[in-house]
């Protein structure tokens, strides 16, 4: 194909990425309040837990409504991932082999799936322990004579949860990353498994670089790394090149 087709064809790619991301953008604009009660609800349920009105602030004028711009933002590079993801598959799909198209598109596929897991475990197991960790160092009403009590920002709540939703989002990626290299030979389970002491260190040391600075979430972050780099071992072993000696040792 001429290299103007080939523009042409990522122009029309692009396009139609443009205005998936776009009107994913104003259906989540729409619906971007109660987007934010729900990734506050965790926070909420703790809140009423401790016979507290659930409830955060904002200290400037415009801090709500950039807060729903982001929200928007989120949902829609979250929603519109798929035609995305599509997209580029589409561009790409037609200079590869047949045996190619069937090696890859299952990696394709697993890559929103494991994101979507990964955000889950963060929403559903994290948030509730990493809030009520946080909410603990509330203070009873005159206690000492000092009140200490959360006043939370909504930009601070949204900046925090989607830098979690993110980190183990990304984090979930790690099989479908091993696997795919493990597919093309870059790596292979051996090699995996030699280095399985440094992948556990680099495991907390990633979760302390993308978490807050507490235990509860390093931890949430590092032990599903741990499982994750075991798996990623497990599937690259099932789809590794097999080696020539690998055969003669079967055949004797």
């Amino acid at each position: 194909m001429p290299l103007l087709e080939h523009l042409v064809e990522l122009r029309r790619r692009l396009l139609w990425s443009t205005v998936t991301f776009a009107l994913c953008f104003l259906l989540c604009y729409h619906f971007s309040a109660r987007i934010y009660l729900f990734l506050a609800r965790p926070l909420g349920d703790l809140m009423r837990q401790q016979g507290e009105q659930p409830h955060l602030i904002y200290t400037a004028l415009y801090e709500a409504f950039f807060t729903y711009i982001k929200v928007a933002v989120f949902g829609a590079a979250f929603l519109s991932f798929p035609m995305v993801a599509v997209q580029a598959w589409m561009f790409v799909a037609p200079g590869l082999y047949r045996s190619e198209k069937r090696a890859f598109l299952p990696f394709l596929v697993a890559t929103p799936v494991m994101f979507v897991l990964g955000a889950a475990l963060a929403y559903y197991f994290v948030f509730p322990f990493a809030w009520k960790f946080f909410l603990s160092f509330q203070t009873a009403d005159g206690q000492d004579g000092l009140q200490i009590q959360l006043q939370a920002k909504v930009s601070e709540y949204l900046a925090l949860v989607m830098k979690l939703i993110m980190a183990f989002g990304v984090a979930f990626e790690l099989p479908v990353v091993l696997t795919l290299l493990a597919k093309v030979g870059i790596v292979t389970s051996a090699s995996l498994k030699r280095v399985r002491r440094y992948a556990y260190v680099g495991a907390f040391v990633a979760a302390a670089i993308l978490t807050p600075p507490d235990v509860i979430t390093q931890t949430g972050l590092a032990v599903p790394l741990i499982g994750l780099y075991e798996i990623s071992i497990f599937c690259a072993r099932l789809v590794e090149p097999r080696r020539p000696d690998d055969d003669e040792a079967e055949q004797n």
